[in-house]
């Protein structure tokens, strides 16, 4: 049976970020339109230039059609349907008509790009509470952005936690078949291993086997990495193993989550593991034992013609009662506007969005 196309609803990100020319990019391949619906929340004058840039610098010729709801969107290949929410003046963004050869913005983070990058985000939230889109999608926005505008978040996962009313969430990053769901992350080292606690351990479990349904994997098979080298070695370098993540592991056991090994497992190990299919997803215990070998398979630097061949790999919140996929990599201000920004990653968010999307509907 045909599958529907889910309505994606797309926050540009930043303005002055690399968010509204990768999506131009993103939106020229005709696939992803036979596959979804892509409506993008951002501002008019900002996507005019990445159209702009894409056309002088690639070839990619796309028309722009401005919407007031996604009931309106043509969903098209050649067309990008548009929200325009109307924050960045034109005279904030370059002049396209005097386009000789495209140039980083270099604005950096700013009030005016932090309050915009927010609502675009509030709004593709609200447009999925009122079931006017199947799932969201997100690029790029700057945490300092956005407090300098006055919302004192510390990312996308924070955001959408408080205005869809989430108290249970986690962040899942994923490159390919490789999946990490984390205990804690935008906290400092200190404070995330004071954060390794039974009842957060078990939560994380739960949330990764139910993430894992969400993409339509059955049965889930689940590793809990360790907190401390070798998981501790019986408590001779930490205890944090036999007082919190075990127990929690016993009671996802006997709950019916699939955890083959039965126990923690030592961190420099377990991503070799998943590689190698032993496992569907990771429970990490914080920030960067999740995101440094998610970012070495899926970051790609030439080094010879310096310059990223891949920037793969996403962000899924699980736990929320709304799908949301985002790019797993920054605004890239040094760059932003100059029209090389990789559009790979904004890809395969938009594919797992429309994964879970369709699972949601058969499940």
């Amino acid at each position: 049976m045909m599958q529907l196309r889910p309505v994606l609803g797309i926050s540009m990100g930043d303005p002055y970020g690399n968010g509204p020319e990768i999506t131009v990019r993103a939106l020229a391949d005709a696939e992803i339109y036979q596959r979804c619906k892509p409506l993008v929340v951002g501002d008019e004058t900002s996507m005019r230039y990445a159209l702009k840039v894409a056309e002088k610098l690639h070839g990619i010729h796309l028309e722009l059609n401005v919407v007031s709801s996604p009931a309106e969107g043509k969903y098209t290949c050649g067309t990008i349907d548009l929200m325009d929410l109307g924050l960045v003046p034109a005279d904030k963004i370059p002049d396209t008509s005097e386009l000789k050869e495209p140039k980083p913005f270099g604005v950096g983070a700013c009030a005016l790009g932090g309050e915009a990058s927010f609502q675009y985000v509030v709004k593709v939230i609200q447009l999925a509470m009122d079931g006017q889109i199947d799932a969201t999608v997100t690029n790029a926005l700057s945490k300092e952005a956005i407090n300098m505008a006055g919302h004192h978040y510390s990312g996308h996962t924070e955001i959408y936690a408080d205005y869809t009313k989430t108290p249970k969430y986690s962040m899942m990053l994923a490159h390919d078949e490789l999946r990490v769901v984390h205990v804690s992350t935008h906290v400092s080292l200190r404070q995330a291993c004071d954060l390794v606690k039974k009842d957060r351990v078990l939560e994380c479990i739960r949330i990764a086997n139910e993430g894992c349904k969400s993409l339509g994997i059955k049965e889930p098979k689940i590793a809990v990495a360790g907190l401390n080298p070798h998981c501790g070695e019986n408590g001779l370098f930490g205890t944090e193993e036999i007082e919190e993540i075990q127990p929690a592991i016993d009671i996802a056991l006997a709950e019916g989550i699939h955890i083959p090994d039965q126990k923690p497992v030592p961190a420099d190990t377990v991503f070799s593991k998943a590689l190698g299919g032993w496992y569907d997803i990771i429970v990490v215990m914080y920030h960067d034992q999740g995101h440094i070998p998610l970012k070495v398979k899926g970051f790609v630097y030439n080094r010879e013609e310096k310059h990223w061949e891949a920037v793969a790999g996403i962000n899924v919140t699980l736990g929320l009662p709304i799908i949301r996929a985002s790019v797993d990599h920054g605004t890239a201000f040094g760059h932003a506007g100059s029209g090389h920004a990789n559009e790979l990653s904004l890809i395969n968010a938009m594919d797992y969005a429309i994964r879970m999307a369709n699972a949601k509907k058969e499940r």
